[in-house]
C-alpha cells in the first residue's frame, strides 16, 4: 500500500496576510495522580505492505474501543509545527475578533446547532452564569458563506478549510478504515453508508474553543464542573491534545480520570452513532471537562476539535452485514444502543441522526444551573453514583455527572 500523502497546508506567508504569533504551549501539570492510561495508535502503521502489521494495528484499535471508547491517534500526517500553526490562528481569533463580530455571530443553539461565536455566559443565547469558555464552530453554512466568520480570520480560511478538508477526508476516512475492519466489513463502509460529506466537516463542525480559568463564583456553582459528563452524538471526535489537563474519560472503576498530555497527538472519542452502528461492541466515550490540577488553574485552555457527523436523515440501527456482529452478537447492555434497541424492539422509530443530534444541543444546560442540575430535576443517585439523566425523543440517557 502507497503511504498516504502528508498535509500540505496553503502557504502562511502570502502577501496581505497578517503576522500570526507562535502560539506556545503552556506548561504541563506537575500532578501525576488520578490520569488514565490510554492506548496510542500509530496511524501510519496503516500503509503497512506486512499484513502482520496492519492486522496488529486493527487488534490494538479492537482493544482500545471496546475497553475505553477513547484513543490517541499518532503519525496522522500533520506535523507538530503544522499543528501549532493552526492553534496559533485560533490565539489571533481570540486576541483579534471585534465586539461587533461577537454580536452579529452569536450562536442560537436553540436552533439545535452550535454554528458561530459563543460568548463566555453559558450555552444559551442569552447570557447566564459566566462561564469562561468562549467558542468559535464551522458548519457547512459557515465554510460557504465567508461573511459568517470573524473578519480577522478572513486572511487565513484557506489555511484552516485546508487543514478541516485533511482532517476529515484523510484522517477520518483512514480512522473509519480501521473501525470498518474491526467489524469486518469493507474499508469504506463507515465512510460511504455512515460518514455525512459534502463540506470540509460534512454535517459535523470544527471549533476553536478558549477556556478561561474559572471565577470562584462560578466554581461554587458547578462544583468544578466546566461540561457534564457526556458522550458526543456523532461518529468520532478529533480532539488535540493540549497541556492544560481538563479533560477527564470515566473509567471502568466509575471514578473520572485525566487524559494525559501526548504533544502533537489526536485524541479520538467514539460517539453515539458508532456505539449503536457497532450493536454496542464499541463503546461510546463518557467523557466531561473539568477544573484542572492545582498548578495549572491560572491558565488558559485553547483547543481544537472536529466533530465528525452521520448522515443527519439516517436512524441508527446496527450494521446487521457485520460479520463480527453475525458471529458474536450485540453487547446488548451496552449504552445508549440499549434504549435504541429496546425502542426497535416496540416497533417505535428512533430518532434520526439529525434529530439525535439537534435535541441534545437544543436542550443543554449549564454546570452552573443549580434548579436542573440537582437530584429529582436531571440528576438521579443509582448505587451510590449522581448520574445525569435526561429524555430525548423517547430515549433515556443515564450518564455519569
Amino acid at each position: 500500500m502507497s503511504p498516504t500523502a502528508a498535509f500540505s497546508p496553503p502557504s502562511a506567508n502570502l502577501a496581505g496576510k497578517p503576522f500570526v504569533p507562535d502560539w506556545v504551549p503552556p506548561p504541563v501539570t506537575k500532578a501525576s495522580h488520578n490520569f488514565a492510561q490510554l492506548t496510542s495508535i500509530d496511524l501510519s502503521l496503516l500503509d503497512s505492505d506486512d499484513p502482520a502489521v496492519v492486522q496488529n494495528l486493527i487488534d490494538q484499535v479492537k482493544r482500545a474501543i471496546r475497553d475505553d471508547g477513547f484513543l490517541f491517534l499518532e503519525n496522522y500526517g500533520v506535523s507538530l509545527e503544522q499543528l501549532h500553526h493552526q492553534f496559533g490562528l485560533a490565539q489571533y481569533m481570540y486576541n483579534n475578533i471585534s465586539e461587533q463580530d461577537k454580536e452579529r455571530l452569536l450562536f442560537d443553539p436553540d436552533t439545535g446547532r452550535w454554528s458561530g461565536y459563543k460568548h463566555p455566559y453559558g450555552f444559551k443565547r442569552h447570557r447566564a452564569v459566566p462561564d469562561g469558555i468562549e467558542q468559535f464552530n464551522w458548519y457547512t453554512a459557515d465554510w460557504e458563506d465567508r461573511s459568517r466568520v470573524p473578519e480577522c480570520l478572513h486572511p487565513f480560511m484557506d489555511e484552516i478549510e485546508a487543514f478541516c478538508n485533511y482532517l476529515t477526508q484523510s484522517v477520518n476516512r483512514r480512522l473509519l478504515t480501521l473501525f470498518s475492519r474491526v467489524l469486518e466489513l469493507p474499508d469504506d463502509y463507515l465512510w460511504d453508508s455512515v460518514q455525512s460529506h459534502g463540506s470540509p466537516t460534512g454535517e459535523g463542525y470544527f471549533r476553536h474553543a478558549l477556556f478561561r480559568p474559572v471565577q470562584k463564583e462560578t466554581e461554587a456553582a458547578s462544583k468544578g464542573l466546566r461540561m457534564h459528563g457526556h458522550t458526543d452524538f456523532g461518529l468520532t471526535t478529533l480532539l488535540f491534545s493540549v497541556p492544560i489537563s481538563c479533560l477527564q474519560i470515566w473509567g471502568h472503576d466509575e471514578q473520572w480520570y485525566y487524559v494525559p498530555y501526548k504533544p502533537g497527538a489526536l485524541v479520538v472519542n467514539i460517539g453515539d452513532t458508532l456505539e449503536i452502528v457497532s450493536g454496542g461492541h464499541f463503546k461510546a466515550t463518557r467523557h466531561r471537562v473539568f477544573k484542572p490540577p492545582v498548578d495549572q488553574l491560572h491558565e488558559e485552555r485553547l483547543s481544537l476539535v472536529l466533530f465528525n457527523s452521520s448522515v443527519g436523515d439516517l436512524r441508527m440501527e446496527p450494521a446487521y452485514s457485520s460479520p463480527l456482529i453475525k458471529r458474536e452478537g450485540c453487547v446488548e447492555d451496552q449504552g445508549v444502543y440499549k434504549e435504541f434497541m429496546e425502542r426497535t424492539a416496540q416497533g417505535q422509530l428512533v430518532p434520526t441522526n439529525r434529530q439525535w443530534r439537534e435535541i441534545q444541543i437544543a436542550t443543554a444546560t449549564d454546570p452552573t444551573d443549580t434548579v436542573r442540575n440537582r437530584v429529582g430535576a436531571d440528576q438521579v443517585l443509582i448505587n451510590g453514583k449522581l448520574m445525569h439523566q435526561r429524555e430525548y425523543m423517547g430515549v433515556k440517557v443515564v450518564l455519569p455527572v
